[in-house]
């Protein structure tokens, strides 16, 4: 099915008790309408996610890192406010890397006597859709992002390699393997978009998101599997190798999905509703939605039993998910091999999940039941 036939179709300040909002955190550009600034007839939907946090009294002293909705992205995410309470904890608003991801720092640094050591985290996100037609001029794409020019020193950031996102040696060569012959980097991208789908399968068994470790899927030959880390982060590896800017954006589904797919949302208890979309950079057009991973999840999730390939429900969301992506996720940010400030820990491959170091050493980030966390989500007026 054609991808546009589809579409129509379908069509920070510490505090020790109360709460705080950081400044780090506040969306300062909201559409400038007093009556509604982010209305439902241009696209929008506003949802609030609330990230509860508790630990037996014991587990202290205790640190909980959270991550939070990214401020500002384009034209699709606006967070309006970040807000928290932590009763008897210190607590504070921390950008790290060099990619600048933002997180909550909650630390208590003494037993609590026997009350239990509790959070919370409340955000209200706008979002909205992303369109962009890779096969159309920019010009005729006027919903293409609104950071279509990128400077210099951001896209040279998103060529880099990171720890498990190497771009020389195998990552490198099979990149050349792929786009032989191609020229621009539109089409290379979508050939690699493309490849990826077909030689890569969700691995249902694989705990969580993934690691994001391409090299090994890449040394395993034939059909490498994994999940949304996995497979989009190979996509952004191979992209880089060739110089074109990549990135992987980590987050959470807040709602169900707009077309109909059943396995691409979740909506109220969504503490195992993680998820990492891609994309890449063009001259004219800006960042360019890519998420193989949710080709994959929708062949293997969305019925019983799964799907074939040439399903048209699978050949839909194929077309659909080089170019756009639905509004029912956040972006938290773009971070790998992200440092915990004040840890001591090595760094994460990514900041997708609650993390907590206790008296009793780290939580299990993947296991919210075990961790003690919950994170939920409603859509507001």
């Amino acid at each position: 099915m054609d991808r546009r036939a589809f579409l129509r179709l379908g069509a920070a300040v510490p505090v020790s008790i109360g709460a705080g909002v950081g400044p780090a955190f506040c969306a300062s550009s909201a559409p400038s309408s007093p009556a509604d600034p982010y209305p439902a007839s241009a696209g929008w939907r506003v949802y609030e996610l609330t990230t509860e946090v508790h630990l037996p009294a014991a587990a202290a002293p205790a640190t909980v890192w959270l991550p939070v909705a990214a401020p500002h992205l384009g034209d699709y995410q606006h967070t309006v406010s970040n807000e928290w309470i932590a009763p008897g904890a210190q607590a504070r608003a921390a950008r790290t890397g060099r990619y600048g991801v933002d997180m909550l720092v909650i630390d208590w640094p003494t037993a609590t006597h026997g009350a239990p050591l509790s959070a919370r985290l409340t955000s209200i996100v706008a979002l909205r859709g992303r369109d962009v037609d890779p096969g159309a001029a920019p010009s005729r794409n006027p919903a293409r992002s609104a950071q279509a020019a990128e400077s210099a020193a951001t896209l040279a950031e998103y060529r880099r390699p990171t720890q498990l996102m190497p771009t020389d040696g195998i990552v490198r060569d099979t990149a050349l393997a792929i786009t032989a012959g191609l020229t621009d980097d539109m089409s290379r991208a979508q050939a690699i978009y493309q490849w990826v789908v077909d030689h890569t399968c969700r691995d249902a068994s694989v705990r969580g998101c993934g690691t994001g470790d391409v090299v090994t899927m890449l040394k395993t030959g034939g059909i490498m599997n994994g999940k949304c880390a996995d497979i989009n982060g190979l996509f952004v590896a191979l992209t880089r190798a060739l110089g074109i800017p990549a990135r992987d954006a980590y987050g959470i589904r807040v709602d169900d999905s707009p077309r109909g797919f059943r396995a691409l949302g979740k909506a109220g208890d969504i503490s195992r509703a993680q998820h990492c979309r891609a994309e890449f950079y063009a001259a004219g057009y800006g960042w360019i939605p890519a998420d193989p991973g949710d080709v994959r999840k929708v062949a293997l999730e969305e019925v019983p039993g799964g799907l074939p390939m040439t399903d048209s429900k699978v050949l839909a969301a194929r077309a659909l998910l080089f170019g756009a992506w639905e509004g029912n996720w956040v972006a938290y940010n773009h971070g790998h091999d992200v440092r915990l400030p004040g840890s001591g820990l090595a760094p994460v491959p990514f900041l997708m999940y609650p993390q907590a170091k206790t008296v009793a050493g780290t939580l299990d980030s993947l296991d919210p039941a075990a961790f003690g966390y919950r994170i939920a989500s409603r859509r507001v007026a």
